[in-house]
């Protein structure tokens, strides 16, 4: 779509990035992962006594796992940036805004 509106055809081998730069279209999956980022970090510091924060600290499995790869938690990629303290790391605004753009990058890296 982004490439119709240009009047750029896929022989013209320019890459989505410089179409989205010309048109100022934010990618999408950047968006995500900078949303996810924020939403997190709301959650944990919210002191309401809603649930939210306690679903995220949760660990339901107690005991041994099963044979195999290991089922990837929601915070999973939140802790590969932030740390395994990543709840106490989002208690501190500045701290917890200035590791988005290193999650953003990772994330859509790895999709």
């Amino acid at each position: 779509m982004e490439r119709a509106m240009l009047g750029v055809s896929l022989r013209d081998r320019i890459r989505n990035v410089e179409i989205r730069r010309r048109t100022k279209v934010t990618d999408i999956a950047q968006r995500v992962a900078k949303l996810k980022w924020q939403w997190a970090g709301h959650i944990v510091r919210r002191k309401d006594g809603r649930w939210g924060s306690k679903v995220l600290e949760w660990q339901p499995r107690t005991g041994k796992r099963s044979v195999g790869r290991p089922p990837t938690r929601w915070t999973d990629d939140i802790k590969r940036v932030a740390g395994s303290r990543w709840i106490q790391a989002a208690q501190n605004r500045g701290t917890w805004n200035s590791l988005q753009k290193t999650y953003v990058q990772q994330w859509t890296s790895i999709g």
